[in-house]
């Protein structure tokens, strides 16, 4: 059985993972959501104008009020770069899947991998998941490789899984962790 608890801070060596605020939403439109990099394999397009980036925040602060959602601002250098959640939960399996972007100028510095092993942590200690996913278009490689970092295991790839906000369909990695196993890499 999962324990809720909701979105808590989270201090790492480099990060603050916190709430997202009201005004978060230009340093978020500016940073990641209106670049095309950064969404070319995600459900969602670029955010057209600030008031999309406005009304999707709001929409994630409407839903700290569940203490079943989890969806953290990142913070680095103490400037917004990048959001991480547990986008799906499984209550009858116990398991979860990790999403997350971040602004292209903070790709290739160890920042997400350093973000996703914070929520890792929180999601099986707190929360008390059995397994944690994380998919990623094969497209990008990039995405792999912080699972990777994070000690998930490779389990294959759906074909055509998946169909991108541009309607392109796109082959999904699929990664796991179990409990167990994250119990015995500490």
């Amino acid at each position: 059985m999962l324990t809720h608890v909701g979105t808590q801070e989270i201090k790492t060596e480099r990060l603050l993972l916190r709430r997202f605020k009201p005004e978060d939403a230009k340093t978020m439109f500016e940073t990641w959501a209106n670049d095309e990099r950064v969404t070319r394999f995600l459900t969602w397009e670029p955010h057209g104008t600030l008031d999309v980036t406005e009304y999707i925040i709001d929409l994630w602060i409407k839903d700290y009020e569940k203490e079943s959602n989890y969806q953290w601002a990142i913070e680095f250098d103490g400037k917004l770069i990048g959001s991480i959640g547990c986008v799906e939960t499984n209550e009858r399996d116990e398991c979860g899947e990790i999403g997350y972007c971040i602004g292209h100028d903070y790709w290739g510095k160890g920042i997400m991998s350093e973000a996703a092993k914070a929520v890792i942590d929180f999601l099986f200690r707190e929360v008390k998941l059995h397994r944690i996913e994380i998919l990623h278009a094969t497209q990008n490689p990039a995405s792999g490789k912080v699972a990777q970092k994070c000690g998930l295991t490779y389990e294959g790839t759906k074909r055509e899984h998946f169909k991108s906000a541009s309607g392109e369909f796109l082959d999904i990695a699929m990664y796991s962790i179990l409990r167990s196993e994250w119990e015995s890499n500490r």
